[in-house]
């Protein structure tokens, strides 16, 4: 286990951003990357956090989740995150062999080659899939793993054409996915990311039992059906500063297949720049 994940959750400073309408256009063809202007129409919340021992991202507000868009500004440091989606028409794609794999193990050679600590964010429906290889990245000490729903349904109405978890089925999505990273990793984190970064004061209130956080980012990387790896390249680097959670993807696949072409560049100049990577739990600890 890293060191990453032993830090004490009880010293993690969260940095909250205002949550704001965000218009939505109905019948958006279903996609999975994290949008450039999320829908938050849930009021900011001041995280209360668990006791020391407990794991990174536990929360013990019983009333809202609390939600994490960026670190501290006053540190060269950046977290690269990767989303790990698996939908049912995912699914059913790779079944029927249209889609080879929606693992990125390209991606994760090229973290792993360049040492770069990251934070995954895997799908329940993801981690059955590949129960293996979620086994491995939760041994890998260079990763974190949290959660990202059980099957990537939106958390708000009109969530970019990914269907909506009724709020009555909120919490027991989230504890799904949650037992299922627990099955894989002893040391799971207690992170989690909203599919399309779409929720709203129902949302928050419904998963607050969940006991987690919600991780957001302030760096949509774009990589979600691009054409090729530099618009990736470009929104990263373009929109990066200190304190920065970069979202990305690592299933790959035709969902975001230029992933692994554009981490080294990205990785280079980032530390060329003197940024230090590190996981979401290193990016809010205070060391």
């Amino acid at each position: 286990m890293t060191w990453g994940k032993r830090v004490a959750v009880g010293a993690l400073l969260l940095t909250l951003v205002a949550c704001s309408d965000t218009k939505q256009t109905a019948g958006v063809a279903p996609q999975t990357r994290a949008p450039v202007e999320p829908v938050h129409t849930g009021k900011p919340v001041r995280p209360t956090l668990a006791p020391v021992q407990v794991r990174p991202g536990t929360s013990v507000n019983a009333r809202v989740m609390p939600v994490l868009v960026h670190g501290p500004r006053d540190k060269k440091e950046i977290a690269l995150t990767f989303d790990a989606d698996l939908t049912a028409l995912m699914r059913r794609r790779l079944i029927s062999g249209k889609v080879k794999s929606y693992y990125n193990a390209a991606l994760i050679q090229e973290l792993r080659t360049l040492k770069v600590p990251a934070t995954l964010f895997l799908t329940g429906m993801w981690m059955e899939q590949y129960p293996q290889v979620t086994k491995e990245l939760a041994a890998d000490p260079l990763f974190e793993l949290g959660t990202h729903t059980y099957d990537h349904r939106g958390f708000t109405k009109n969530c970019y054409g990914l269907g909506t978890v009724p709020p009555s089925q909120m919490l027991s999505d989230v504890q799904r996915a949650i037992v299922e990273l627990d099955h894989a990793d002893p040391h799971a984190t207690r992170w989690f990311r909203f599919p399309g970064d779409c929720y709203d004061a129902t949302a928050l209130h419904e998963l607050a039992p969940a006991g987690v956080t919600a991780v957001g980012g302030d760096v949509p990387g774009g990589d979600g059906f691009t054409k090729s790896a530099q618009p990736i390249i470009k929104q990263v680097l373009d929109h990066v500063q200190n304190g920065s959670i970069v979202v990305l993807h690592m299933h790959g696949g035709d969902n975001a297949p230029y992933t692994a072409q554009a981490i080294a560049p990205i990785v280079r100049e980032l530390r060329a720049r003197g940024y230090h990577l590190v996981t979401v739990t290193q990016l809010v600890s205070r060391r």
